[in-house]
C-alpha cells in the first residue's frame, strides 16, 4: 500500500482487545480530519482487527501481544515505508479528542515531536496520589533534558516528524513505560526537539482504566526505575535520512 491522502499524516492506533470501542473511535476520527488510521492489532484475542477494518481502517495484525512500543514501532516502521512525512498515535479506547489532533501535529512546525499535553491548562483531566507525583517528578527531569517546559511526558498522545521516525524506527523501546519516558529521553539524546499542546481527555468509551492505589505506588517506583535507565543510556547516533533495507519485513504485511 502507498500514502493514500495528501496529508502526509498517519494516525497509528496501538490496539488490544478493543473491540467493543475501536470501531466508533474511528469513525469519529476518519469524521473529524483527513488522514489515514492504521490500526496494529497487538495480538488481540477479540474481533479488534474485522471491527476496525469494518470502521475505515487499515489493519496490521501481529501474532501475539509486543506492547504498546513493540506495535508503535511496527507502526513507524510502515509509515516511513509508505511514504508518511508524520506520524501521530491515537489512543484506540476514545480518550484522545479527534478534534486536538490536527493541534497537536501543527506542533511539529517548531519540533521533531509533538506532545498532546493533558496537564497544560486546558481540560479538566486530573490525576492524584503517586501517580500524579511520579508524573510530575517525571516532567521535571525531562524538561531538564529537554531544555524545554514540559508538563506530561508520558502523554502517548503525540506526533512525529520524518526525522523523529527514522530515530524511533532504530530505537524505539517496548519495555514497561519505554514507549513514553524512554523513548522520549532517547529521541532527545539523539539530538530531536520536543514541544507540547495542551490537550482535553475524554472518557474511556469502554473498559476499565488501570487505576488504583496499589498500581498508582507500582506505577511511582516503576516510573523512577524506567527513567534512571533511560538517563543512563549513551547518546545515539543522529537519526537517518535513508529507509533501512529491514523496513521490509514489517509484522503482519499479510494481512494488510
Amino acid at each position: 500500500m502507498v500514502n493514500s491522502n495528501t496529508s502526509g499524516v498517519l494516525i497509528i492506533m496501538p490496539a488490544w482487545n478493543e473491540a467493543e470501542a475501536i470501531g466508533d473511535t474511528i469513525r469519529d476520527v476518519l469524521r473529524t480530519v483527513r488522514h489515514d488510521v492504521l490500526v496494529v492489532d497487538d495480538g488481540s484475542k477479540d474481533d479488534t482487527a474485522r471491527v476496525a477494518r469494518e470502521a475505515g481502517a487499515v489493519v496490521l495484525r501481529l501474532p501475539f501481544n509486543l506492547g504498546v512500543g513493540g506495535a508503535m514501532r511496527t507502526g513507524f516502521k510502515y509509515a516511513i515505508r509508505n511514504g508518511y512525512s508524520a506520524a501521530i498515535q491515537v489512543d484506540s479506547d476514545g480518550q484522545h479528542d479527534p478534534l486536538d489532533i490536527d493541534r497537536v501535529i501543527a506542533g511539529l512546525e517548531t519540533a521533531d515531536i509533538s506532545i498532546g499535553a493533558r496537564f497544560a491548562g486546558r481540560g479538566s483531566y486530573d490525576v492524584k496520589g503517586p501517580r500524579r507525583w511520579a508524573m510530575s517528578v517525571l516532567a521535571r527531569v525531562i524538561s531538564m533534558v529537554a531544555r524545554a517546559e514540559l508538563t506530561d511526558v508520558t502523554s502517548g498522545f503525540r506526533a512525529a516528524n520524518e526525522r523523529a521516525l527514522h530515530q524511533y524506527i532504530d530505537h524505539f523501546p517496548a519495555e514497561y513505560l519505554g514507549d513514553t519516558i524512554d523513548s522520549l529521553v532517547v529521541a532527545i539524546k539523539s539530538g530531536c526537539t520536543v514541544t507540547q499542546v495542551p490537550v482535553e481527555m475524554k472518557v474511556r468509551q469502554a473498559g476499565t482504566p488501570s487505576t488504583g492505589p496499589l498500581k498508582s505506588a507500582i506505577y511511582l517506583a516503576r516510573s523512577g526505575l524506567v527513567l534512571c535507565f533511560a538517563l543512563a543510556r549513551r547518546k545515539t547516533p543522529a537519526p537517518h535520512t535513508i529507509v533501512s533495507p529491514e523496513l521490509g519485513s514489517i509484522a503482519g504485511e499479510s494481512s494488510i
